[in-house]
């Protein structure tokens, strides 16, 4: 059932999905991004992102955070199982290269595994 894709049912899409993530959601985060997440009682992670226009500017660099949040959640999705989770970017987002937004996200969503699967 999990594959290598993401699929629509891996992604939260309504706003009723989004607003129980962030009513009272476990938190990790670092000066670029934060993670919010809750517990889904689904046997797969759903990922939400909200990446302001207010925070990032540019829609090519929202559109290059998303894609690397998309990315390195695919990656890491089996061990994110049970879980939804909504991504947030500050503006210091913008200025990271894509090497450092790859690390900034792993290391996020190692801090998720052991902070919030418990």
């Amino acid at each position: 059932m999990i594959s290598g894709r993401f699929a629509r049912q891996q992604r939260l899409t309504s706003p009723a999905e989004f607003k129980q993530v962030f009513a009272d959601p476990c938190k990790v985060g670092d000066k670029y991004l934060s993670l919010l997440c809750q517990k889904n009682n689904l046997p797969l992670a759903r990922l939400g992102l909200a990446i302001a226009k207010r925070n990032i500017k540019t829609a090519v660099a929202r559109n290059r955070i998303k894609r690397m949040s998309r990315e390195t959640f695919r990656q890491k999705q089996t061990e994110l199982a049970g879980l939804d989770i909504v991504v947030l970017a500050r503006t210091s987002a913008a200025q990271l290269t894509n090497q450092e937004l790859r690390r900034a996200l792993e290391g996020l969503w190692q801090g998720l595994i052991k902070k919030c699967k418990n």
